[in-house]
């Protein structure tokens, strides 16, 4: 970044801030809000700023990125009103922590690919004075199910529980599945739940050891299956029809016409 630009960030940042400082003093809405409050707001705006990616609108990105900055703004100036920290100790914290995690980088470590940056992330979080005293303990869990399936094994990949083979993953995915099978057999509705959940996670884990990132594969079918129900339901009622009056075979026929446009 050049030192034009630095400045220019620089100068909108601070007046953020002071704009902040106003709001907080002047408008009601803004007066009364916690970091409770703000809490459940913050993760709507995480997850517009994720369909912004998705939707690779660098406009809409750029709208998003500003509403969550706001969010750690108003999170800061809300610390500064209790004396527990300020703009300042967050940015200094975020600092030294990059600095002491990226020693390959500001140290003499050397490392040969982004798999081993990662494994040294997570053995440096565990020597942090405040870090974690378990692997798993930095897991948030309030994460969604999938995703947080997949932090955890990445935490354990980080310090060294994982497959000698990712093949081998092949093995616990189809050994799942004949245990669910069983328990379907069985119509035990309560095992039946556990071993759907047993699958789940070894498939997870399969995407994770093929550079796949489970959330991102399974939003992709997502909207795949949206974009093909849509048209299915589109066509229909141009031929005057309804879904629920159709058989099956016609409604595979429409879907099959969807598949060959994308």
């Amino acid at each position: 970044m050049s030192h034009t630009q630095t400045e220019k960030t620089l100068t909108a940042f601070k007046e953020l801030l002071d704009i902040m400082d106003e709001l907080r003093e002047k408008c009601p809405w803004d007066k009364k809000q916690t970091n409770h409050t703000l809490r459940t707001l913050t993760i709507e705006e995480t997850y517009e700023l994720a369909d912004a990616i998705i939707k690779k609108d660098p406009n809409l990105i750029k709208k998003e990125l500003g509403d969550l900055l706001l969010h750690i703004v108003f999170y800061a100036k809300i610390g500064s009103e209790t004396n527990d920290f300020d703009m300042a100790d967050v940015i200094d914290s975020l600092k030294q922590k990059l600095i002491y995690r990226h020693p390959h980088i500001f140290g003499d470590v050397e490392v040969t690919d982004a798999k081993q940056v990662e494994e040294n992330w997570e053995q440096l979080k565990l020597k942090e004075k405040d870090g974690n005293k378990s692997v798993l303990e930095g897991v948030p869990m309030s994460l969604p199910a999938l995703v947080k399936a997949n932090r955890i094994q990445d935490k354990a990949r980080g310090v060294g529980f994982d497959w000698e083979h990712k093949e081998q993953v092949w093995e616990k995915v189809q050994e799942e599945l004949e245990e669910l099978k069983v328990e379907i057999q069985k119509a035990d509705e309560d095992k039946i739940e556990a071993e759907f959940g047993d699958l789940f996670f070894s498939l997870i884990n399969a995407a994770r050891l093929y550079d796949v990132n489970p959330e991102n594969a399974l939003e992709r079918t997502n909207r795949k299956f949206i974009s093909r129900f849509n048209y299915l339901e589109e066509k229909t009622i141009k031929k005057g029809r309804d879904l629920k009056s159709m058989s099956l075979a016609e409604m595979d026929k429409i879907w099959d016409e969807a598949k060959k446009l994308e």
